[in-house]
């Protein structure tokens, strides 16, 4: 019952072929909570660029799927290691876009029987 996501963009760009969706929808569930772990461990050991390049990657993913909250706070992730910030200042942030992928996650799995 998409709550979580919204596919308009994904259906918009691919003309509404199923088999497309299919694989944007199965390239998010799969790689997209491993990129958002990369992320995680960049926060952890302070290694800014690692974060900012896995950051940088799920970005367009997010705005295709229709995250919009998750997609703003990428960008205020993005923003915190150009400027090479603290841990404790980010770490709400990427819980949050965690939570949200998670659930998106799980509900695209049951939507399309992953």
């Amino acid at each position: 019952m998409a709550l979580h996501y919204n596919l308009a963009k994904v259906y918009a760009l691919s003309d509404n072929d199923p088999e497309f969706v299919m694989q944007i929808v199965t390239l998010f569930v799969t790689e997209v909570p491993e990129d958002l772990s990369q992320i995680k461990e960049g926060i952890k050991k302070k290694d800014h660029k690692h974060a900012y390049a896995y950051a940088h990657k799920v970005k367009p993913t997010l705005d295709l799927l229709g995250l919009k909250v998750a997609f703003e706070e990428i960008l205020q992730i993005e923003a915190w290691t150009k400027a090479e910030g603290e841990k404790k200042e980010i770490k709400e942030t990427f819980k949050s876009v965690k939570n949200q992928v998670s659930e998106a996650v799980k509900e695209l799995k049951k939507d399309f029987d992953l």
